[in-house]
């Protein structure tokens, strides 16, 4: 039997701060029921790898009232965002041999805390978080609660399952290429990126991968969304990049203006097939805001009528693969060779080893130049675009060894960009799996683009949860 959204364990943030507030629970009873729920369900799903279930117990019992999240369960993924004295392997076998466990918190972890969010544990994510699907040798695959013989997608995988299966209504994320993005769109959650530099990525990195990757959070609403990123967002002292002047706020205190929206259904080139049901879940969307009254018309975006950014692209994330091995090695004192890895992380590392500085500079340059393109088309064109999320459902697992499609199409030109993308769940395919759309607005206008998530959302109704008997029985 489903059940339906909002009601235990698929109730968001939101309403569980509502019933703190009102004395029908606890930030210990949450807790215990989110470890509950994980204890049960993950055994099928393997989305939580470094469970801290007795550090979250004591955490709870101890969190202050009056924090804007206190008490509220949540897991992070185990790639970046950092916790202290918590284990720390970014998917590789060779960390977990080793036993490797972080010194230090990032400043997010530490801003998650002060929050007021008690950490239960780190989620499932491929090696080095280089892949589209939560599948590493180190840890084994991510299941989706949707169909356990389907990807959750990736990098974010362990942590999209989560929110999705109802272990927790926010989990922490990031994003080079849509890894945020496309596991939330496969797992019928919302997953948000914000512009470029708006959470620090300290004290550990400056910028990761070049300036592509940005942090970020999957959730079960638009309201957790925003109200979670009010609590992160903003620089720290050594920070490379200035972070945008914004302030989310809670979206439903005030409508957007009439907007001018535009619509692309096909990818770059229009080289990747787009499922009728991903197609048709963006007009879907954008016809409803059209009756809200925006603007809505067919677009031609720079990001889509040319892909050639897409070869400068790669080398930035194959040379910050390079970097990582290396940087693991000298934490190691060991150098890690090709056995220690998977071969798709040796090949791209391979790869790296001919870039010279110069062509290095110059992808940099050329993904720079692409990024003033978007964003001063944008300036004259449009406010807010409307995509598909992915161009398929989730695909059953394997998927990328097979090469069967490329679910990161329609996201990677906003992280070239730099601009505010989120994922929010529009529908449903044949076979009864979660399909998501992208909306995409101007850079720092991170706040608009949440009034929008809004208003569709409202519109279209949020994600019906997966049937958790027919997990909990595969278990």
């Amino acid at each position: 039997m489903r059940r339906r959204a909002g009601t235990a364990p698929f109730a968001d943030a939101h309403d569980l701060l509502t019933a703190m507030r009102d004395g029908a629970q606890t930030p210990a009873t949450i807790v215990e029921e989110a470890i509950a729920r994980i204890q049960v369900a993950d055994r099928a799903l393997n989305a939580v790898i470094h469970p801290r279930f007795d550090s979250a117990r004591q955490e709870a019992s101890q969190v202050k009232s009056g924090l804007p999240f206190a008490g509220m369960p949540m897991l992070v993924k185990d790639a970046l965002c950092a916790t202290r004295g918590d284990p720390y392997h970014f998917g590789m076998r060779v960390l977990r041999d080793a036993g490797w466990c972080s010194p230090r918190d990032s400043h997010l972890a530490r801003r998650f805390r002060r929050a007021g969010f008690v950490i239960l544990g780190r989620t499932n994510t491929p090696e080095l978080a280089g892949s589209y699907t939560t599948e590493p040798v180190a840890y084994g695959p991510t299941r989706n609660p949707w169909d356990l013989s389907r990807s959750p997608g990736g990098s974010s995988g362990g942590s999209a399952a989560s929110v999705a299966a109802g272990f927790v209504p926010v989990a922490h994320g990031n994003d080079t290429g849509g890894s945020i993005r496309v596991p939330a769109s496969m797992c019928g959650v919302v997953g948000i990126k914000p512009t470029r530099a708006s959470i620090s990525l300290g004290p550990e990195f400056g910028e990761f991968r070049g300036f592509l990757t940005c942090e970020g959070v999957l959730t079960r609403s638009v309201r957790d969304a925003a109200a979670v990123l009010r609590q992160i967002s903003g620089g720290a002292t050594g920070d490379p990049y200035r972070p945008p002047a914004w302030r989310p706020r809670p979206t439903a205190q005030q409508a957007p203006p009439r907007l001018r929206i535009g619509v692309v259904t096909r990818p770059p080139g229009g080289r990747e097939p787009v499922h009728a049901a991903c197609a048709a879940a963006a007009d879907r969307v954008a016809s409803a805001l059209d009756r809200l009254g925006h603007r809505v018309a067919t677009a031609q975006v720079p990001a889509f009528a040319e892909a050639a950014y897409e070869q400068h692209l790669h080398t930035l994330v194959a040379v910050g693969m390079l970097r990582d091995l290396d940087r693991w090695s000298e934490r190691l004192g060991r150098p890690i060779g090709q056995a220690d890895v998977e071969p798709w992380t040796w090949e791209f590392a391979s790869k790296a080893r001919s870039v010279s500085a110069a062509r290095y500079i110059a992808s940099v340059e050329s993904l720079q130049d692409a990024c003033w393109d978007i964003n001063t088309w944008w300036r004259t064109h449009i406010d807010i675009l409307v995509t598909p999320a992915v161009p398929v459902p989730a695909p059953t697992l394997g998927f990328v060894d097979r090469a069967e499609c490329d679910v990161g199409v329609f996201a990677r030109p906003f992280n070239v960009s730099g601009q505010p993308a989120i994922s929010i769940p529009a529908g449903y395919s044949e076979e009864g799996l979660p399909v998501g759309i992208q909306l995409v607005a101007a850079t720092g206008k991170d706040g608009l683009l949440l009034q929008v998530a809004e208003q569709a959302e409202a519109v279209i109704g949020r994600a019906e949860p997966p049937d958790l008997v027919t997990i909990t029985a595969a278990s």
